[in-house]
Order: structure tokens, then sequence, then C-alpha cells
């Protein structure tokens, strides 16, 4: 008999149950909690994102995108303090970063968010219209895991450079 203890292991998904309300005679060991998964998918964390673009059509193509291939979109901001900003209130797995944005590009946005997160800061991937080669070492000097031409976007995409 499982009782649902209520008890959620926020790691893998699991609710751990007990495996029964006797209590057991002292000095007998009996396994007292179970797992058992609470969807059919097994230790499958979703990982969250912010992203940051100023034009309203790429980040809904982006978030439709993302969503469809498992990521939690946890906000769409259009400017660089906005993303600053939201990063310290939603804490995202990943950033996903447009160069050029109305205030700041994003390669200031992306140290000055490595550099206020104190060691808690997401992985950011960095995009544009344009092509990496355009940017020669800015990308990998402002700490950013890597970069995506806009028109390559991909949840698939995405993982490969988080690994």
């Amino acid at each position: 008999m499982r009782i649902d203890c209520g008890v959620r292991d926020t790691h893998c998904g699991y609710h751990l149950a007990a495996a029964s309300r006797a209590v057991p005679p002292r000095g007998v060991r009996l396994p007292v909690l179970h797992c058992f998964p609470v969807s059919a998918t097994i230790c499958d964390v979703t990982t969250t994102i912010l992203i940051v673009d100023d034009h309203p059509s790429f980040r809904a193509s982006a978030r439709a995108i993302l969503e469809a291939d498992g990521f939690q979109v946890v906000g769409e901001v259009e400017d660089g303090a906005g993303a600053i900003d939201a990063v310290s209130e939603k804490h995202p797995d990943v950033l996903l970063l447009d160069v050029q944005l109305p205030d700041m590009n994003g390669f200031e946005v992306c140290t000055e968010v490595l550099a206020r997160q104190n060691g808690s800061a997401p992985q950011v991937v960095i995009v544009s219209s344009r092509d990496a080669c355009d940017f020669g070492s800015l990308i990998e000097a402002s700490g950013a895991r890597g970069f995506i031409a806009k028109a390559e976007l991909s949840g698939e995409a995405v993982t490969a450079l988080l690994r």
C-alpha cells in the first residue's frame, strides 16, 4: 500500500510515498520510503529560459520554438536594462540574448549579468541575425556559452551549447 506523503523530490520529479502506516517492531529495519515517477518522464528537469530581443516577432517565434522543444520560457524582455533586472528576479537557467538592443549591446548585458550573479548566473546564449564571424572574439570575451544565428534557433541548438 502506497500513501503519498506529499514530499516532492524537486531534482528528479518524484513523489516520496510511505510504504505502510504500520510501525515496525523495535530493531527491525523496513524500507519506509519508495520513489515512483510523477510523470512518464523520469528525471527530466525542465530548463528555464529568458528571451531578450527588441523585436516582438522574434520573441514570439523563439518562445514557440523553445517551448515546443521542452524549455520553460520564464519571460521576455526587450532591452538590456530589463534583462539585467529580469535575471535577478526570475533566475533563469539560460539567457537567450540578442546582440543589438536599444539601450546597450548584448555583450555588455552578458558581462554585467555574469558579474552581478556571483556564481549563480544563467548560461548565456547570444543570438543575432548576423553571422558569428561578424563579432570576432566578442562572443568568447563576454563569457557567453556560445552563439546561434536567429535563423538556426532550435531547442537542439541551445541544448548542444549547454553541454
